[in-house]
């Protein structure tokens, strides 16, 4: 019995094994013998193969896992080739003193990778230009003239995108699309619902899991999401859960004692509990603090009577990183069903806010 299945399994192995993987061979004049040629992952710089050049031309062979950019350098030159490919055969033809023009054909993916390169990553660089100049800026109407070009440039960079993706459903090149200009529509949502509209052969390769990971974090901590759980010890040590205010409304308040805009809005937040504790309301408070007496002394001084938290880890404060807290004060407002109803709430809007959720 063993040796019949031994023998079913031998075709299984044997067709794994050979499957194909890529070839790319290259002629670039100018390059002289013995110079060391690398394959460059793209997405990480991670060299993936090489080989030699031998009479003018080098073959590099080999397998990847999924669809990508890959560069060619060479070693003692500061030129490169870049384009993108799964496991095909390609083949580069050109001159070292010009290889921006090198010809490169075989990869399905190439003439895509081409277009994008053509008629949407020039706006990158043109945003980029346009904020240093911006964020320096002190005179108004230069400022602003400055901001109505840079809102020009994003609006083009959205519609170049929108227009690529629509066009190019299957291709793996729309994900690396998505991936570089996800900064413009800011909102991973958008982003998240143009990525999904793609056909499940786009949404492949290191870029496209690269993205579906930023999208995820992006989303955390959103309004309509469902928050996090955590938990951190309360002043005497005991372990507090977010989970445990599960029925009621609560403000999770990012503060600590040595933050001074928190200890300016900690007035308004007593208010808004003395106001609402009676309604099905409360809140957590989660310092960002490093001393224990610093932080105690905080909560007395500023007369915060609710629960507090702490793991007194400063800006690595767990809670904190979870929620990917970059500035204090910060808060959430949650549901009574765990839901996240509003962000980074203050004085008036705390209140406005309050006053139109709590029964």
């Amino acid at each position: 019995m063993k040796k019949f299945l031994l023998a079913l399994l031998l075709p299984v192995i044997a067709a794994a094994q050979s499957t194909p993987g890529y070839t790319v061979s290259g002629n670039i004049s100018g390059l002289p013998d013995s110079t060391q040629v690398s394959l460059i992952n793209g997405f990480d710089g991670s060299k993936v193969s090489g080989a030699v050049v031998k009479n003018g031309s080098f073959v590099i062979k080999g397998k990847v896992s999924g669809p990508s950019v890959y560069q060619l350098t060479f070693s003692g030159f500061k030129e490169a080739v870049d384009f993108f490919m799964f496991n095909d055969v390609v083949v580069i033809k050109g001159a070292l003193n010009n290889i921006n023009n090198a010809e490169i054909k075989g990869s399905y993916l190439q003439e895509d990778f081409i277009v994008f390169k053509k008629e949407v990553l020039p706006y990158r660089p043109q945003m980029q230009m346009l904020a240093n100049a911006i964020n320096p800026e002190r005179d108004p109407a230069k400022r602003d003239s400055l901001l109505r070009i840079y809102n020009t440039v994003v609006s083009n960079a959205k519609n170049s995108t929108l227009k690529f993706i629509s066009e190019k459903k299957t291709s793996p090149v729309s994900a690396l699309t998505l991936a570089i200009m996800a900064p413009v529509f800011n909102n991973p949502v958008d982003v998240e619902n143009y990525y999904t509209a793609l056909a499940p052969s786009a949404r492949k390769g290191s870029f496209a899991e690269a993205l579906e990971k930023n999208l995820a974090d992006a989303k955390i901590g959103m309004v309509g999401t469902q928050a996090l759980e955590f938990t951190q010890k309360d002043v005497n040590d005991k372990p507090v859960a977010l989970s445990s205010f599960r029925g009621k409304y609560v403000l999770v308040d990012f503060w600590a004692s040595w933050c001074r805009p928190c200890r300016m809005e900690n007035p308004n937040v007593v208010a808004a509990y003395n106001t609402y504790k009676n309604r099905n309301f409360t809140i957590l408070g989660v310092s960002l603090d490093q001393s224990k007496p610093n932080w105690l002394e905080a909560i007395k001084a500023d007369n915060l009577t609710w629960t507090q938290v702490s793991d007194l880890k400063y800006w690595n404060n767990a809670a904190a990183q979870l929620y990917r807290i970059q500035s204090i004060p910060a808060n959430m407002l949650i549901d009574p069903n765990g839901k996240i109803i509003g962000r980074d709430l203050r004085g008036e809007d705390l209140e406005r806010v309050l006053k139109s959720v709590l029964p």
